[in-house]
């Protein structure tokens, strides 16, 4: 019976082409990451279920891929009849990494005596979501994150402004680096007597920019959140206006929170010093934008690509609180992330990613027989050693075949060794591009590519 393979919903295979457009982009983090002083790391695509949950609201938990009980347990819970999928439940104990955030908060806990702080983080690895798949959104996807543990200077926010604004200008894609602040929302809830949904509300409010004002009301009225929540959202739903109009509204929507003008406080400081470094024209202050995950309390960002529908490509925030969850207080952080994936689709609806081709073979070796093969094997492996990409066609395949895999590999140049060649030590070189054909000598072919590498480094 045959069998017609399929990926799972929400994951992709990443062919030759799409790889190279991912390097691009990862390269031009990694160079931008170093520069500001972050240092590599990894974490296991496992996390202990009770690592995860609690961290991302109760929407987010569901989202968390978990791992299914093995051996014992597995058919133990299966026994249980109709009470299976509680019995599965309660036997959980691991889950796909939802984010990189909350592993890192575990990480530099149980690894704080080897790190340096304030300890400056990157780290790129795949995440996994149950969520619906859509243009942009899948369940498997990739997270490139920078994070700062162990200060709780608003320089930092600075410099993560700094950052995104380096990156997307390196990439010429325009985008909106949105800013708002957990605390100034914290405020307005507290004015209109909302602090017992505070949760609640801030979860809605994320989602203004997807269902619309008339969907996260009644997103409200079925938590039952009552009048003032309406009030809430309509009062902030519709402002515009630049950074300093929206900043001189904020005070009448506060109130008296001590809270909300403490982000105040911070809002200020951050949007003025932006100005002053210069890193202010793509930042805008946002009433509407909450990050609805749970370990946020302070600053936070998201950003968009302009003028392309495509969600945020970008985001993150203060989270001072998050390793305290893991007995380690007083541990303030602060982390963005870049949404790869995202990003790759917003350059290539702009057209913006640059022609890039993959280094192929170089010289390829015509497999005219066994001994044939074998005899340029050897020449082969000395090119290698000059750092050239080499190949010897791995068939004794017609001409005909092994030449048009030269030319779809876009092979730069080919080698005839015949039994004839073998003999007199004389063989053709053919170059693809012009073909023409050149009778040389293994000195001479060592020495030819020997000196191409040596103009080519004098150049740099």
């Amino acid at each position: 019976m045959s069998y017609s393979p399929s990926l799972p919903k929400g994951t992709r295979d990443q062919l030759p082409q799409a790889m190279l457009n991912r390097e691009y982009i990862l390269r031009i983090l990694k160079d931008s990451f170093k520069k500001f002083g972050f240092q590599a790391i990894e974490t296991p695509a496992m996390e202990k279920l009770s690592t995860l949950t609690g961290k991302y609201g109760e929407e987010g938990d569901r989202l968390i891929f978990k791992i299914l009980p093995r051996g014992e347990k597995l058919t133990k819970a299966l026994a249980d009849g109709d009470e299976a999928e509680q019995a599965l439940n309660q036997n959980v104990e691991e889950a796909l990494r939802y984010d990189l955030t909350v592993p890192f908060a575990r990480f530099v806990v149980q690894n704080r005596n080897e790190l340096v702080f304030p300890f400056k983080r990157y780290q790129i690895q795949p995440v996994w979501r149950a969520d619906r798949p859509q243009k942009g959104r899948y369940r498997e996807f990739y997270q490139c994150d920078a994070d700062v543990v162990g200060s709780d200077s608003l320089l930092l926010e600075l410099d993560f402004i700094s950052l995104y604004s380096e990156v997307f200008e390196k990439l010429k894609l325009p985008v909106e680096i949105r800013l708002n602040h957990r605390k100034v929302l914290a405020g307005i809830v507290e004015n209109f007597g909302l602090s017992d949904h505070f949760g609640a509300f801030t979860v809605a409010l994320d989602k203004l920019d997807k269902i619309g004002l008339n969907g996260v009301i009644n997103e409200m009225k079925a938590k039952e959140m009552g009048a003032s929540a309406e009030a809430a959202i309509t009062s902030i739903a519709g402002l515009k206006g630049s950074n300093e109009e929206m900043l001189a509204l904020l005070p009448s929507l506060i109130g008296n929170s001590e809270m909300g003008a403490e982000g105040l406080r911070d809002l200020r400081f951050i949007l003025n010093q932006a100005q002053e470094i210069g890193v202010d024209k793509q930042l805008f202050f946002d009433f509407t934008l909450a990050r609805g995950l749970d370990y946020y309390t302070g600053a936070i960002f998201e950003v968009k690509a302009s003028g392309i529908d495509i969600g945020s490509i970008g985001g993150g925030g203060r989270y001072d609180d998050l390793t305290g969850i893991f007995g380690l207080n007083d541990m303030p952080g602060i982390g963005i992330s870049f949404g790869l994936d995202r990003i790759e689709l917003a350059l290539m609806d702009a057209n913006l990613l640059p022609e890039l081709k993959s280094e192929t073979t170089e010289v390829l070796f015509i497999n005219f027989g066994q001994d044939e093969a074998l005899y340029s094997m050897k020449l082969a492996q000395e090119l290698r050693q000059l750092n050239v990409k080499s190949e010897v066609y791995p068939d004794e395949a017609k001409l005909k075949k092994q030449m048009a895999y030269a030319n779809k590999k876009e092979v730069s140049f080919v080698v005839m060794i015949g039994s004839n060649e073998m003999s007199s030590g004389r063989f053709t070189l053919k170059d693809m591009k012009s073909g023409e054909q050149l009778e040389m000598g293994r000195i001479e072919l060592l020495e030819k590519f020997n000196s191409s590498r040596s103009n080519t480094y004098g150049k740099h």
